[in-house]
């Protein structure tokens, strides 16, 4: 009879090679996989490291010589900037001056005044059927609570204003002109 083969009872299970071959293949993974992206960066790029440069040489005596062109142009300069010429004014300590329209009086047309926001939305809403552009204002009134205002505007002439409200009065949307005098503003 056969004497029956002692077993391993090491904790290694027997095969202590196990680890090196783990090892070995991920070792082989990481060659091929790096050859693999420079093959295809150099695919994608279009070099070829083999190709010889006398194919290319060779190449060139064979195709008849193309007329001689005109030597590259030179490239441009950049642009130089002097830090006051490029200000508005013609001296150095010259400012502009002042805008006159700046402390013009502005105007709104206020189609509405509400408690309630969802009238005012209503009204915008109508306002933006008939092409015209409206904001909501809310402020507290005192004694009065929340109210809620519809404007139009700012215009800055009267023209503007008087076809805007002519606009409104056709579609039976009365208007209250509003006129904003902006404060007066110091410069430095």
């Amino acid at each position: 009879m056969a004497k029956p083969t002692p077993r391993d009872t090491s904790r290694s299970g027997g095969n202590s090679r196990k680890g090196s071959s783990v090892f070995t293949g991920m070792l082989i993974g990481l060659i091929v996989g790096a050859v693999l992206a420079v093959g295809v960066a150099l695919w994608v790029t279009g070099n070829n490291p083999f190709k010889s440069e006398t194919a290319g040489a060779d190449a060139a005596k064979t195709t008849p010589a193309a007329p001689e062109a005109a030597p590259p142009a030179a490239p441009e300069s950049a642009p130089s900037f002097d830090f006051y010429k490029v200000l508005p004014g013609d001296a150095p300590n010259e400012l502009p001056p002042p805008a006159a329209a700046a402390n013009a009086p502005v105007y709104y047309l206020q189609a509405g005044a509400f408690q309630s926001p969802d009238d005012a939305d209503n009204l915008k809403a109508q306002l933006a059927l008939l092409g015209v552009e409206a904001v909501i204002q809310s402020s507290e009134v005192p004694d009065k609570g929340m109210f809620h205002r519809v404007r139009v505007g700012p215009f800055r002439t009267m023209d503007e204003v008087e076809s805007t409200r002519t606009l409104l009065t056709q579609n039976e949307i009365p208007v209250t002109l509003i006129k904003e005098i902006p404060p007066h503003q110091e410069t430095p």
